[in-house]
């Protein structure tokens, strides 16, 4: 029998505390029980429910660990009230150390686990990172629900505003817009940014930047504009990179494998572009935590939450990739096409995500706007019908609107639609 005069139950205060409330009362009291009493005690002050995944978990962390120090930290990424988080976390502590698991502080420990309580629709997901030096390992243990009723989110009734920003015969890669006096229109195409004013109630040049590449482009060639607040833009393509100045205004282009910015302040994220393909490799900077890299996909979104970001990944797959540093989960991308982005709003939880259909290309594509209560999408608006084949969709550098090109199947001409979120219908 383990003696209890040499258990060690010192925490990592500094990942404990900040994320899981202190233990009071009769956890406290318990935790000062010989071991036998205190795995009873523990038992009784939690859901027997717990019992089965609580010992899982303890023994693929076990597994991994052996006996000796190990620093543990807890993250309540559930719905779990805080009496069911304390009784897990005791009862997981008891079972660890009647294994011979000694918790110390980081400095003292040569293991880190990290516990990570997270859910679906369907069930609780708990998940022990386990690190050893270099070498770390993941153990994941699935919970049936409880027996309560879900909460029901009842889907916001969005409207997806569209205005037409600009047209034109040739491709259009990107347009951003600035909100000035007069108004001014970037557009970036495969040769060229051009820079436009409003005038007298008409668009006139103001300046066409050429673009001068060595390679021949990449088949559907697809690039990126950034309004920065140092100078006016930069723009990205397939093996290149363009920043212009200030003013007066020009532009220098180089070939480059920089990353593109997938997102800006809060959640900014970069992420490599293959310079031959119309795709994302899936290496990120700097990573969502600790994932620095994911699945190739084709377009990316960020939904920030209270404690952390959930970033969404439209993989060449064909599944819906959600990480949010500790867990990753696939959904099928059911009726879902290759572009997503997320746009923020003062309507329902203040982020939506845009996501376009996926048609057979003979009718016009979809853009529908989702909610992500928790895991799962919720439809949120009715779809907004675009003119053609989305061929971009990305959140503007503010983050409040989202702009889409599609290819008009009428005159085939390119238009770039502003995308904005009225509340209510």
């Amino acid at each position: 029998m383990l003696n209890p005069n040499a258990l060690d139950l010192t925490m990592n205060t500094a990942g404990y505390n900040s994320r899981v409330p202190r233990m009071t009362g009769l956890l406290a009291r318990c935790l000062r029980l010989p071991c036998p009493l205190l795995l009873i005690l523990s038992l009784v002050c939690f859901a027997a429910d717990w019992s089965t995944p609580v010992h899982q978990l303890a023994q693929k962390i076990v597994a991994d660990t052996g006996p000796g120090a190990v620093s543990l930290t807890f993250s309540n990424r559930s719905s779990l009230t805080r009496m069911d988080v304390d009784a897990v976390q005791a009862a997981l502590i008891t079972q660890l150390a009647a294994a011979g698991v000694r918790l110390v502080n980081p400095e003292q420990a040569s293991v880190v686990v990290q516990i990570s309580l997270s859910e679906n629709l369907q069930k609780y997901v708990w998940v022990a990172q386990v690190q050893q030096g270099s070498d770390t390992k993941v153990e994941i243990v699935s919970v049936a629900r409880l027996d309560t009723p879900a909460p029901i989110h009842e889907p916001v009734q969005l409207t997806i505003r569209k205005i037409l920003a600009w047209s034109q015969d040739e491709r259009i890669l990107d347009v951003a817009v600035i909100d000035s006096s007069p108004p001014r229109v970037i557009v970036l195409d495969p040769n060229k940014v051009a820079i436009y004013a409003l005038q007298q109630g008409q668009w006139q040049l103001q300046q066409s930047l050429p673009i001068h590449h060595s390679r021949p482009w990449p088949r559907d060639l697809r690039g990126r504009l950034m309004l920065r607040p140092d100078h006016l833009f930069d723009a990205y393509l397939p093996g290149m990179a363009c920043t212009s100045t200030a003013a007066p205004i020009s532009m220098a282009c180089r070939d480059s494998d920089d990353p593109w910015p997938l997102a800006t302040q809060p959640t900014a994220m970069n992420a490599f572009f293959s310079p031959s393909r119309n795709f994302f490799t899936g290496a990120l900077s700097p990573g969502v935590a600790k994932d620095k890299t994911v699945v190739p996909f084709s377009s990316a979104a960020p939904i920030p939450r209270e404690k952390y970001v959930l970033w969404l990944f439209a993989g060449t797959d064909g599944h819906l990739h959600e990480v949010d540093g500790m867990n990753n989960q696939m959904l099928a991308r059911t009726n879902w096409g290759s572009d997503i982005a997320a746009i923020k709003t003062s309507c329902g939880s203040g982020w939506q995500i845009l996501a376009t259909s996926s048609g057979d290309g003979t009718a016009p594509d979809t853009i529908r706007a989702y909610e992500f209560p928790d895991r799962d999408p919720v439809a949120a608006s009715l779809p907004t019908e675009m003119n053609g084949s989305v061929t971009s969709l990305w959140t503007e550098s503010t983050g409040n609107g989202v702009m889409a090109v599609s290819q008009n199947q009428q005159t085939g001409k390119y238009e770039a639609y502003r995308l904005a979120i009225a509340c209510g219908q």
